[in-house]
């Protein structure tokens, strides 16, 4: 293909465009050239092309390393779509039979075979290198080549020897691929492939069509999911989860409120799958759930929103998942719930991992909390967490652009940061910078005498958030950066120096809190997700009322949670108030009439219309879990024991016995608690219970003293509710 025209050619007799996208043509050139080629481009800019049409032209056949099978036979299916014959590409991978596998191997040794789809471990396994040698490679295509970098929100270590294994096979041409990459991680992925000297093509990162917004995660949020799918009915989306047991809840929620969906994860058999994804891209599904853990591989242009119901663990993981929506160019909806709580279980996962990567997985998931709380343009911060510059400050096309945070002056304290961090001679990162600031006297600021620095104390510990927004308002301006490759380790820049020798003006908008705003009085009213602040208010008094008649702490009857769900669907049936969050057929039995009764008329003295539509239905919790928890209590089988049988850790037990407990049906765990517990311990903790106007075991530990554990307090907990409120 030597002149210009002929490959505009084969690009309309492939794929049927008149031209390149972007630096598509250069790529192509690059690669039908035998030429080294790592590709930067965002999700939707057409990476595939970049190798798929070279393969088309060239003789022999490419190698395409990809690492899900759900993405290979995509693929494949794809380029089968733009030819008469089904053998212009294949896949190897464990899914095929022996008879498919030699037809698969025929037709690449034949050489009617253009492309061949492969998972690294497929390639590294040396009873495949002996055909591997007997073909005739054109080049080899890495796509996800994040994979190789351990610093990759994806790390396979399969891929970390992918260079040595063609080093074995054959040496042919590299094309490497990724979506999301920082500097970092770039140069991980071409130092491991040997493609130093590769020909680097990087396109922006932004994507002017995709809306980005960040919600607080609480009590309702499956509600408001469901209301938005149902304000965007037909559109396909995605909603992706932390576990795979909130996957098969959030999709049993969507199929019970007449939404179109299925779960996707790793743990259900391939042909379930593989259903999914083809009901998907056919449109018998409308919305997909599936975990962060396990990339989909679902080329599908019109998924017009992308919603986290867990935050992810990495800013690359998180772009590439929104990615997925709007990759024709049209609208895309990418919200993310965001929680303190949900920070904590990120957290403990990484506290199982070897040293190296627990420190790699602290510094990718604090690069999420500063996007999740900041108040800056989001796409300004996502574009900068990969070394670009969005020039604009409002992209007029996320939440923080579309509703704005009040502008505060703030040039003296990036003054003051930017002396401490010279102070401190580079050495230190952003929490050692605040805690100086804020005048903490850690073991580290003692022993390093920094507490003897002029700008030790010189900031309120009150205003430890303002600090946070400082620093990283500062890197995003490009006054101070990050050293990602020795644990965030704060540096001056050239713009850092300039500023510090003369100042200007420089406005910060503070961060967002998230706890605060998870408060009733912060929950914004209109709306059909909106909690009627008058009608909550009334329930809290009924509440007050019915546990002074009892003799029992107004939690015990419903907790806040379910009071906000009562004052935003407004259930005026036991069977209805069955369906709030936290509410059993036991509770809705024994307190709800009055409940019900209140709504009923408040409803009818102001108006109020309930529609069907917006009346979400909850899915009564059949999981065998719950079951089996039940039937060992009964049993009087040790908790400890109980939790190994159904392979959860002991808090995940006792999160699920308190779900049962909490919604009304009674467990006795005397038992359990007369082995593990002395009874003065348990009397005076279930006594506090007694007394206390609230059931958190934070205040129960401040209250009761540090030498009564958490697992102790829950405990007692559990039979506290059980015996008082069931």
């Amino acid at each position: 293909m030597k002149e210009k025209g002929s490959l505009v050619e084969a690009l309309k007799k492939y794929f049927g465009f008149d031209t390149f996208k972007g630096e598509q043509e250069s790529i192509v050139k690059n690669v039908l050239a035998g030429k080294d080629s790592f590709v930067l481009m965002p999700t939707g800019g057409g990476k595939s092309l970049c190798y798929q049409l070279p393969a088309l032209l060239l003789n022999g056949t490419a190698i395409v390393i990809s690492p899900l099978i759900a993405l290979m036979k995509n693929q494949v299916d794809m380029i089968r779509a733009l030819s008469e014959d089904d053998s212009i590409a294949h896949f190897m991978n464990s899914t095929l039979s022996k008879p498919d596998l030699e037809k698969v191997k025929e037709d690449v040794l034949s050489g009617v075979t253009k492309m061949l789809y492969l998972a690294p471990e497929t390639l590294t396994k040396e009873d495949n290198w002996e055909f591997f040698r007997q073909m005739n490679i054109s080049f080899y295509a890495i796509d996800e080549a994040h994979c190789i970098s351990e610093w990759g929100h994806d790390f396979r270590v399969e891929y970390r020897n992918i260079r040595s294994t063609i080093d074995k096979i054959f040496r042919a041409p590299i094309i490497a691929l990724t979506a999301t990459a920082t500097e970092k991680v770039s140069a991980d992925i071409k130092k491991n492939l040997g493609i130093m000297d590769a020909v680097e093509y990087k396109s922006s990162f932004n994507r002017p069509n995709l809306y980005y917004e960040v919600r607080p995660k609480t009590a309702r949020v499956n509600e408001e999911i469901v209301k938005f799918i149902r304000n965007n009915e037909g559109k396909s989306g995605i909603i992706y989860c932390l576990s795979r047991k909130e996957v098969e809840m959030m999709a049993e929620v969507l199929v019970a409120n007449g939404i179109k969906a299925a779960s996707y994860h790793a743990g259900m058999d391939p042909v379930s799958r593989s259903k999914t994804q083809d009901d998907f891209i056919m449109e018998r599904i409308d919305v997909i759930v599936a975990t962060i853990a396990f990339g989909m591989g679902i080329d599908k242009p019109d998924v017009r929103f992308v919603i986290h119901y867990d935050f992810p663990k990495s800013l690359e993981g998180y772009y590439q998942e929104t990615g997925r929506a709007g990759r024709d160019g049209g609208e895309g909806r990418c919200i993310a719930f965001y929680s303190k709580k949900d920070l904590q279980k990120l957290e403990k996962f990484i506290e199982d991992k070897p040293l190296n990567e627990q420190k790699i997985g602290k510094q990718l998931l604090q690069e999420t909390v500063c996007y999740a709380e900041s108040s800056v343009c989001r796409r300004k911060l996502l574009l900068h967490y990969f070394g670009e510059e969005y020039e604009t400050d409002n992209c007029k096309n996320c939440d923080n652009c579309l509703n704005p945070h009040k502008q505060v002056e703030a040039k003296e304290e990036v003054q003051t940061v930017i002396e401490t961090v010279l102070a401190v001679k580079e050495n230190f990162d952003e929490d050692y910078i605040k805690d100086i600031i804020i005048g903490k006297e850690t073991d580290a600021i003692v022993s390093h005498q920094h507490n003897t620095l002029e700008t030790f104390g010189s900031g309120n510990i009150e205003e430890q958030t303002l600090w946070t927004a400082v620093i990283r308002q500062a890197c995003v301006a490009g006054y101070l950066e990050k050293d990602i490759v020795n644990s965030g380790v704060l540096k001056v820049t050239k713009k850092g120096h300039a500023f510090l020798k003369k100042p200007e003006s420089f406005k910060i908008v503070e961060d967002r809190d998230f706890d605060e705003e998870e408060t009733i009085e912060n929950i914004p009213t209109g709306g059909a997700s909106a909690v009627d602040p008058t009608l909550y208010q009334m329930l809290k008094e009924l509440r007050k009322e019915l546990s002074k008649k009892y003799n029992l702490p107004p939690y015990v009857i419903f907790q806040d949670p379910s009071l906000e769900a009562m004052s935003s669907t407004y259930p005026i049936s036991i069977e209805e108030l069955q369906n709030i969050p936290g509410v059993g057929m036991g509770k809705a039995k024994k307190y709800g009439k009055e409940f019900c009764e209140l709504i009923k008329r408040h409803c009818e003295e102001n108006d109020i219309e309930r529609p069907a539509d917006f009346r979400i239905r909850t899915v009564a919790n059949k999981s065998k879990i719950k079951v089996s928890i039940i039937q060992s209590i009964d049993r009087k089988i040790a908790l400890d024991d109980i939790a190994n049988a159904n392979g959860v850790e002991f808090d995940e037990l006792l999160d699920e016995i308190e779900t049962i407990v909490y919604s009304g049906t009674k467990l006795n765990i005397d038992y359990f608690l007369n082995d593990v517990m002395d009874e003065d311990r348990v009397s005076e903790i279930y006594d506090y219970f007694k007394e206390s106007e609230t059931d958190s075991v934070d205040d129960a530990i401040e209250e009761l003293g540090e030498d009564y554990t958490e697992e102790e307090i829950r405990l007692v907990r559990i039979k506290f509710i059980s015996e008082m409120a069931n």
